[in-house]
């Protein structure tokens, strides 16, 4: 039977989203072989001393305030939770650290007068908050007795979702494949989702600085899944909106093609010097393979779109 979570309930998820937080950027420092650098360039800049000059006991300092405000957040987390009258969920954990978590991690740099963009990039401060969040409300659900489901047992009643991370999934390992035959075809196998992680997760400015690690790669694949599964459930979104209007076929390519404008002018836009190192025609036929295996996907497994080459002209107007 489910219960109201209470104030304990909340302090023990906002130290687990606390001590994930953490481990997120004690990974992170590991690949860059500089241990704990992200506690003592926070304790620097929170506490006002320089990075290099910051010691072990501010460093123990800043870790008790890191889980004190957690805990605060977590406590937080359930009050609003009962005033709202939603229940633990991915997405909610999921908006709750993009959204709370990050509020507080850039409105206190900027009481403090810190440089707020330029302390951490702002895609590692995003990225561990989301997991943060999650974490606090898989605690909440597990601890309140919540019996909807709240990870992959949720895609069972909700079928779009679940059709839009398969297909997602689809194109992802499309993408993945052919970069793995580029790479190891020149001698250099998973250079491109390492030199993507090292652009995207570690600030990498040149080929220089790629981090060619497990660690690296694996973080990256996640992201690469992620942006994938966003994509997919864009494609089985339209795929259903074409079979119930088809005339609305135009705005289904465009949608696809305006996602895959967005992933390719994000990936640019960060880390243009990785389209010159990868290849530009590269990147472009992967778009399009990844596009192709998850259009052959939907069109495969549902034979309503089939039928469209038979719908009369004036219907397409």
């Amino acid at each position: 039977m489910r219960r109201s979570a209470t104030a304990v309930d909340g302090v023990i998820g906002g130290i687990l989203a606390g001590a994930v937080v953490a481990v997120w950027f004690f990974v992170l420092d590991a690949v860059t072989a500089e241990p704990l650098h992200t506690p003592r360039l926070l304790a620097g800049a929170l506490l006002g001393h320089e990075p290099g000059l910051t010691t072990a006991r501010l460093v123990a300092v800043y870790t008790l305030l890191h889980f004190g405000v957690f805990a605060v957040l977590g406590v937080g987390a359930v009050w609003l939770a009962r005033a709202t009258g939603e229940t633990p969920r991915v997405m909610t954990g999921a908006l709750f650290g993009i959204g709370a978590l990050s509020a507080v991690h850039y409105g206190a740099l900027l009481m403090l007068g810190a440089p707020v963009l330029t302390v951490l990039p702002p895609i590692h401060v995003l990225a561990a908050n989301l997991l943060g969040g999650v974490a606090m409300m898989l605690y909440l659900h597990r601890a309140t007795g919540e019996e909807r489901d709240f990870g992959p047992g949720m895609l069972r009643h909700r079928p779009l979702l679940a059709d839009g991370v398969i297909t997602g999934t689809i194109g992802a390992i499309a993408v993945a494949l052919w970069f793995l035959v580029l790479d190891t075809l020149s001698g250099r196998p998973f250079y491109t989702p390492a030199a993507l992680g090292s652009a995207l997760l570690l600030g990498a400015q040149s080929p220089a600085d790629i981090h060619q690690t497990a660690g690296v790669v694996a973080a990256y694949t996640i992201l690469h899944l992620l942006a994938f599964f966003l994509v997919g459930v864009t494609v089985a979104w339209s795929a259903r909106q074409l079979e119930r209007l088809p005339n609305l076929w135009l705005m289904a390519l465009l949608t696809v093609i305006m996602v895959e404008a967005l992933f390719f002018g994000v990936i640019a836009s960060l880390a243009m010097w990785v389209l010159g190192a990868i290849g530009l025609w590269a990147v472009v036929i992967g778009n399009l393979v990844g596009v192709s295996a998850m259009g052959f996907r939907v069109w495969s497994t549902r034979p309503e779109l089939r039928h469209l080459v038979h719908v009369p002209a004036e219907t397409h107007a």
